[in-house]
């Protein structure tokens, strides 16, 4: 077939060719969903601050190419030019312990809250979705790990593990999963009774991909808000095995800085630096993790979007005294 403009008579009977006008194509809901993310004064402090610490980490051999376990001084002594944080109770450099102990911590934390958020999915995902005893043997191991005191488990898987960074994370993973698995079991027993989940079943689609290509796509909000708690979890978890010290005090980390600043009794004689830095490091990236937190609860959260939208409006329209629903009219 030839293509052919379309025409129109004129009352001047001449012809006129008709211009097609483009519709433009919706943008991906995935584009706008990260646009108001980034867009979100949360996040956006939140992703700053995590992202400096982040780099810090990543160029800690740039940044601070001594040893960070080298005698540079005498201990105890303030920050100086020489030592831009001072020296720590047995006259280490304390910058080059905070930027090696970034890396060590940030590790750790990471790579335990990663993998508590992937047991807690599979294993609530799955109780959720099957009924009988598959539900009832895992709830029952979500009930028992529930129950147990973290702390006193923490200390006796650690104490009888190697110390390092792995036995640090397998120990985080064997106690902090259960949370997350019980929220994702309980989203799971709602989405299992909608319609395309009857759909899939009556398409022929196994078990498996029912499970992680048609509902859990629907609960990304909760996964990574999963993830960002773990994460939290397990840094401050790590700080405290290494301040108990049973972590490898071989490794520098935030929590070995504050184990060997106790026992120096940095306190006891001023030194403050050499456990301020530290505490102040995992204060702000806490800090960080906990704003990506709260920003991804306002964006997927359809209440706190709700209220944030009605806030711009009052904002927009200098409304005061808000106590219902304002209606706003176009002026004719």
């Amino acid at each position: 077939m030839q293509a052919h403009d379309q025409r129109v008579e004129t009352p001047s009977n001449q012809n006129q060719t008709t211009e097609t006008t483009t519709v433009p194509r919706p943008k991906p809901q995935r584009l706008l969903w990260l646009r108001s993310f980034l867009g979100n004064r949360k996040a956006a402090v939140g992703i700053t601050i995590l992202l400096t610490f982040i780099i810090v980490s990543l160029l800690a051999p740039i940044i601070a190419p001594e040893d960070p376990q080298a005698f540079v001084g005498l201990p105890n002594q303030p920050p100086s030019a020489e030592h831009w944080m001072g020296t720590s109770g047995q006259g280490q450099d304390v910058f080059t312990q905070l930027v090696w102990g970034t890396r060590a911590s940030l590790l750790v934390g990471f790579s335990a809250g990663a993998l508590i958020t992937v047991v807690g999915a599979i294993i609530g995902l799955t109780a959720g979705y099957f009924s009988g005893w598959v539900d009832d043997v895992l709830s029952l191991m979500m009930n028992v790990v529930l129950i147990i005191p973290p702390l006193p488990l923490l200390v006796t898987l650690a104490a009888f593990l190697r110390p390092g960074p792995g036995s640090v994370i397998i120990v985080l993973s064997i106690v902090g999963w259960a949370w997350g698995a019980r929220v994702l079991r309980a989203q799971m027993l709602s989405l299992r009774e909608k319609d395309f989940v009857f759909a899939a079943l009556v398409s022929g689609e196994n078990s498996s991909r029912i499970i992680f290509r048609e509902i859990f796509p629907n609960m990304a909000s909760i996964f990574i808000s999963g993830f960002v708690g773990a994460t939290i979890y397990a840094i401050g978890a790590d700080v405290g095995l290494a301040f108990l010290g049973l972590s490898n005090l071989g490794i520098v980390s935030w929590g070995t800085i504050l184990y060997w600043a106790v026992t120096n009794a940095s306190l006891l004689v001023g030194a403050w630096w050499t456990f301020i830095p530290a505490g102040l490091c995992i204060a702000l990236v806490a800090f960080s993790l906990a704003m990506i937190n709260y920003a991804m609860d306002e964006i997927t959260n359809p209440r706190l979007r709700a209220e944030r939208e009605l806030s711009n409006v009052v904002k927009q329209h200098q409304l005061q005294n808000v106590r219902a629903t304002p209606v706003v009219r176009r002026a004719r």
